[in-house]
């Protein structure tokens, strides 16, 4: 096993109406279906063209040149608009002799078809390795947006060069999630070591998966939630276990490793399937209650399914209006792979719905709207998006609840056995173009799990969209309601506050952030006499709430004299704790102290080395 301690990185830059009639009515398509109400598999024939099913009766080499031929276009194309789905029916694909070996580019989720991770088999390898820059130097910093969840990998490394055949390589950095995944035959490894430069990466996500031997490597921090492992290599500054048969034993800070031997809420993400008739539905899992291990591994996973024909499955070509008709009309809601302007919101008003991304669909804003919204209604399901801000300030991007706690649908609802839950759902703000907004995130809803979150204001991008006063936003998250849940909670470079938490009995299970490079100077970034703005605020009036697991870095670049006077700024009062936190310099700037006025500070005395705090108070 590889065991390597990383240096400072540097800049670096997923309804039930009956009759074809009404749906026809409302400008809506008819799915076809079999006996038993499921699409047939006729149905993703109608997602397009970067929506690739395969079957394993189909040659090999025809998948082998599709996956390389979308590998070789997405590998490089950061801020590009294209978006896949490479989705496998259940089978096996590959063989000892001649592997099935592809990588995943950026965009591009890959999954099985199967209700089982184990109803889908590739024999060889899925891959993510380093990216390679004209400098020479190739690292994993910048390996955001794709996924991979709902098989197993049969590692078979035949016909790959000795280092490349060691493990399978996933050396991603943040909104890459790893979900319902068997690693089998070989290793896996979080860092490519296999290519020249720095090989720096900056996870990550893993859920619900099995895996042996994992080299951690590079991966400054990283989540493992509700899973099997059999070791782990290492540790940099910040790895987060929960509910994780075989994890390493509570170490932080030495090494950095944070135990919870069970998780006390969660659900997994839903996911789309084949099922023994030939038709596709979506799994919906019910929610976990001190979850440890996977939840497939001893049966099937508990929950309920849906068929294909109780969605709307939309195309980036549907106007807003079209989509908001079929949710009003009980439809949930299924987002094939593209880029969607959003003129105005979405609007989730009934309990129950799903809304699902296929191809890590993206929610981009225009004209100051707010792309999403979600009533005050329970048990709503989002998964797999990204929501981009536009040209012109969007107030929120996401709005989950209202902020008086009535939308004028009804009164509250509020279920803690049915909780609204954001899976894999990621904000930029600036990158692939101009962005605003004063919000990226606002849950006002009680009982809210936010389950892998990426909330980034871009630190880099195409020419003209990053900048201090260009891709402005003031704060990643803010959270209002009361019991909420943050399982991986990845949020970097906003202007002020990264983080509020207003609601009361708040849990944070990881948590990862960036102060902003770019403040022109500490007169720009600074408040009431404060220096700086801290990542992680909780609010003065609440008296309960516990985060595990969190660390914030410094590099303001822009100017290195910068101060943050804290990290974390919390009330001091006994309900409120903090475990195993940490501030880090990475070349530039400093953050005076880790938790309110304790902690030592960080600066460019002792780069890339932590001031760490294993509770507060």
């Amino acid at each position: 096993m590889l065991s390597v301690h990383v240096p400072a990185r540097g800049v670096r830059s997923r309804w039930l109406v009956a009759g074809a009639a009404i749906l026809l009515a409302a400008g809506l398509s008819a799915l076809p279906t079999s006996a038993a109400g499921a699409a047939t598999p006729d149905a993703l024939a109608s997602l397009g063209p970067n929506v690739k099913v395969f079957d394993p009766s189909m040659p090999q080499s025809e998948i082998q040149a599709a996956v390389d031929a979308v590998a070789a276009q997405q590998v490089n194309d950061e801020m590009g608009t294209n978006r896949y789905a490479l989705l496998f029916k259940p089978g096996s694909y590959g063989s000892a002799a001649h592997p099935l070996i592809f990588q995943v580019g950026y965009y591009t989720e890959v999954a099985g078809l199967g209700l089982s991770p184990s109803d889908v088999t590739i024999n060889g390898h899925i891959d993510v390795y380093n990216r390679c820059f004209a400098d020479g130097d190739c690292n994993a910093l910048g390996n955001f947006w794709r996924s991979l969840s709902d098989l197993t990998i049969n590692v078979v490394g035949t016909g790959l060069d000795g280092c490349r055949a060691s493990a399978d390589f996933w050396a991603v950095s943040q909104a890459s999630s790893m979900r319902r995944v068997h690693i089998t035959g070989g290793g896996l490894s979080f860092m490519d070591y296999c290519t020249a430069g720095s090989q720096f990466s900056s996870g990550g996500f893993m859920a619900d998966s099995v895996a042996g031997d994992i080299t951690n490597g590079s991966q400054q921090q990283f989540l493992v939630r509700d899973g099997s492992i059999g070791s782990w290599s290492n540790g940099v500054w910040n790895q987060v276990f929960s509910g994780v048969t075989g994890a390493p034993a509570q170490s932080f800070p030495d090494p950095p490793y944070t135990n919870l031997p069970t998780t006390a809420v969660s659900k997994e993400r839903p996911f789309l399937y084949l099922d023994g008739s030939g038709g596709y539905r979506v799994f919906v899992p019910d929610v976990r209650r001190n979850a440890a291990g996977p939840s497939w591994v001893d049966g099937p996973t508990p929950g309920h399914s849906i068929p294909l024909s109780d969605f709307y499955l939309a195309t980036p070509a549907d106007s807003i209006q079209a989509i908001n008709n079929a949710l009003a009309m009980g439809k949930n809601l299924l987002l094939t792979p593209g880029v969607y302007n959003v003129d105005r919101s979405i609007e989730i008003k009934r309990a129950d719905t799903i809304v699902l991304g296929l191809g890590l669909p993206t929610l981009t804003a225009v004209g100051g709207a707010t792309p999403l919204k979600v009533a005050d209604v329970k048990g709503v399901d989002i998964a797999g998006l990204t929501v981009d801000a536009g040209t012109a300030n969007s107030p929120v991007l996401v709005q989950v609840g209202t902020r008086n706690g009535n939308s004028g649908e009804g009164v509250k609802q509020v279920d803690p056995a049915d909780p609204t839950v954001l899976h894999d759902v990621f904000f930029r703000v600036g990158g692939p173009h101009v962005g605003k907004a004063t919000l990226t995130l606002e849950v006002n809803s009680d009982y809210v799990i936010l389950d892998d979150i990426w909330a980034w204001r871009a630190d880099h991008g195409v020419a003209g969209s990053v900048g201090w006063d260009v891709n402005t936003a003031d704060t990643g998250l803010v959270v209002n309601g009361n019991n909420v849940t943050a399982l991986g909670l990845f949020v970097e470079h906003y202007q002020k506050y990264n983080v509020i938490w207003n609601g009361e009995q708040g849990t944070t299970i990881f948590f990862q952030n960036e102060l902003p490079y770019d403040p022109p100077n500490q007169a720009a970034w600074q408040h009431d006499g404060v220096l700086g703005w801290a990542a992680y605020k909780v609010a003065p009036a609440v008296r309960t709430h516990e985060l595990w697991g969190g660390g914030s870095y410094v590099f303001t670049n822009v100017d290195p004299s910068i101060h943050a006077a804290h990290g974390f700024e919390v009330p001091d009062t006994p309900g409120v704790r903090l475990h195993d936190v940490l501030t880090v310099n990475l070349s530039a700037g400093t953050i005076d102290h880790v938790v309110n006025d304790t902690g030592a500070p960080v600066n460019n005395d002792a780069i890339g080395v932590p001031s760490y705090l294993v509770s507060y108070p």
